[in-house]
């Protein structure tokens, strides 16, 4: 083995030297049996942390709006509590926030259905600490959506 193929499956990550190696991972939600593309699909991560940044900047809008002081000093602690509100009732009523609308996502259960109330709220406590957020297993999914047995799906 020389150097070259050495250096690049260290840069390239784990699953790239895995499947240099013969190891078939599948596509991204196959073990959840969600298509490979299309409607039901695995939401891809840009989309995801656009839609986070939709939702964020709204919650910050309303905040500074509303709720802070002359100063704004204020506004990024309401703000948090005004994103928690938001996912909480939004994903919990009709599956998915107003940045996910846009930009065409749905949180949805890991058999394809809506969210039940308790799992939304799990999932909404999570996404507020943000940790669970940036850590994804295979399938793309971050731990609050693992820890909630929920999926974001493409519509």
């Amino acid at each position: 083995m020389d150097k070259r193929q050495v250096m690049g499956s260290w840069l390239s990550g784990p699953r790239a030297a895995a499947e240099d190696m013969g190891i078939d991972f599948g596509y991204r939600g196959e073990r959840l049996g969600l298509p490979e593309s299309g409607p039901g699909s695995i939401a891809r991560p840009g989309r995801r942390i656009a839609a986070v940044f939709v939702d964020w900047a709204l919650c910050m809008l309303i905040a500074y709006a509303f709720l802070a002081d002359g100063k704004g000093q204020q506004a990024g602690n309401w703000a948090l509590l005004i994103f928690f509100v938001l996912s909480l009732v939004t994903v919990g009523t009709v599956g998915c926030t107003p940045g996910k609308r846009l930009l065409g996502l749905r949180v949805v259960g890991e058999g394809g259905g809506r969210l039940p109330a308790l799992r939304v709220a799990l999932r909404s406590v999570l996404i507020v600490l943000f940790v669970p957020a940036i850590i994804w297993d295979r399938d793309g999914r971050g731990l609050h959506d693992r820890f909630a047995k929920s999926v974001q799906v493409r519509i």
